[in-house]
């Protein structure tokens, strides 16, 4: 477990179902490494979501981690069945963040709009209180429903500009387990041991495509989001105050307070990232241009964003093991049948979307023979769709006609000739 050790102190929670078993769910926790990507910390696989099986899965997530009820540990998550009480209830002291994709999809239930959906984001995304203020004011006449209703959920659990910082993470969403989940599409509907395994390949894979970005890197941190402020900070004037401060002023006229010794600024992208922001990096430059030592920005970026610890996360391997004909045979004579399980409309519906229909008229599939109209061409068994039909008919006649107009023109011409014979 060195390598979880050195994760942000955050953590994205969710399930997920396993298709086709709908009393099965697996349970996963997903933290961030040091290039900002996807590092599954744990999963299991549980017969119910409740607050039963997440308080077991989270206290050995926490045997792992080393952590206690005194942890200032950070944990993201949907908000769904039992996970909130069981973090409560193991770590209180843990920082709890609820994923902002899932609070709006709460609220657009009651409002809804593009443009609020905008405003909602917006006030989640900003950095700093002042600026998160200007936003919910925005919000309020906007909509003020929707801004009673979102005020009721506390702010320092979805905004950024309330988040405490210890985390060193800015991430307002679970995004990362929903992107591991879209991993296990083709597993999810297999056994269990199957899914395992499937898991169990996927991260082995995983590690080796990481060691291999590793032996090829050079720089000292994993992220490009220094190399991006450092392209900002040109634009910026410094003025130095002689006591370790710097007052930085934006080509916006935006003006923050950078703070070197504390490694701050009033922006609060620093505090709460890790990585200096483009006002922190013009103070530096400012500093090194005036002949004091400063370093470059890479040595104040935060340790969880060095390529050493990166290496240190991503050092154990996973060891392969034999397949199924060499697995000792078990000793138990009971065979543990699933439980029986009645399905719901809803789980009916769910399967029922993956079928494809098929037009009885002209045999092709994605229509039925109300809504055909030949656009299927003919079908497998040769047999044409009813206006490929219609078509055939109408040429037929055509050419009939044809004939009978051409046998009548010959006719009246046999006619015209005798007539003038006779004269």
């Amino acid at each position: 477990m060195v390598g979880n050790k050195q994760l942000h102190h955050t953590e994205n929670s969710s399930w997920c179902d396993i298709h086709k078993k709908p009393w099965e769910k697996i349970l996963i926790a997903v933290g961030l490494d040091s290039n900002n990507d996807i590092y599954l910390v744990a999963y299991a696989i549980v017969e119910i979501e409740n607050i039963n099986s997440w308080t077991w899965f989270l206290e050995h997530l926490g045997d792992d981690l080393d952590l206690n009820s005194s942890s200032n540990f950070t944990f993201i998550s949907d908000r769904k069945k039992g996970i909130l009480a069981a973090i409560e209830k193991l770590f209180p002291s843990a920082e709890k963040r609820f994923c902002l994709r899932h609070v709006y999809d709460n609220m657009k239930l009651k409002h809804k709009g593009d443009e609020l959906r905008e405003a909602v984001w917006f006030c989640g995304k900003v950095y700093n209180i002042p600026k998160f203020n200007r936003a919910m004011e925005k919000l309020k006449k906007l909509n003020p429903k929707a801004h009673e209703w979102l005020s009721k959920i506390p702010t320092k659990h979805w905004a950024r500009s309330h988040f405490s910082g210890r985390a060193l993470s800015d991430s307002l969403t679970n995004n990362l387990c929903k992107a591991f989940k879209s991993k296990l599409d083709d597993a999810r509907d297999k056994p269990i041991i199957t899914c395992l395994e499937f898991i169990r390949e996927y991260l082995t894979n995983r590690i080796v495509n990481v060691h291999k970005v590793l032996d090829k890197c050079k720089v000292q941190t994993a992220t490009t989001i220094l190399e991006n402020n450092k392209t900002e900070e040109n634009k910026m004037r410094v003025i130095f105050n002689g006591a370790g401060k710097y007052q930085v002023t934006g080509l916006w006229m935006e003006q923050y307070v950078v703070n070197l010794k504390e490694r701050s600024c009033s922006c609060r992208k620093w505090d709460i990232t890790g990585i200096p922001c483009q006002h922190a990096i013009a103070a530096m430059y400012d500093k090194m241009q005036n002949g004091s030592e400063c370093g470059d920005p890479e040595a104040w970026v935060g340790k969880c964003y060095w390529l050493s610890t990166w290496n240190v996360m991503y050092q154990h391997t996973i060891d392969p093991i034999n397949g199924r004909s060499m697995w000792p045979k078990s000793d138990c004579p009971t065979t543990l049948l699933p439980p029986k399980h009645h399905k719901h409309a809803k789980e009916k519906k769910e399967e029922g979307k993956y079928l494809t229909v098929t037009c009885s008229k002209c045999h092709n599939k994605g229509h039925n023979a109300r809504t055909c109209k030949g656009q299927g061409g003919p079908g497998k068994d040769g047999k044409g769709s009813g206006q490929k039909k219609g078509k055939y008919v109408v040429v037929y006649f055509v050419v009939l006609s044809m004939l009978l107009l051409l046998c009548l023109s010959k006719v009246r011409t046999c006619l015209l000739s005798l007539v003038m014979v006779y004269l």
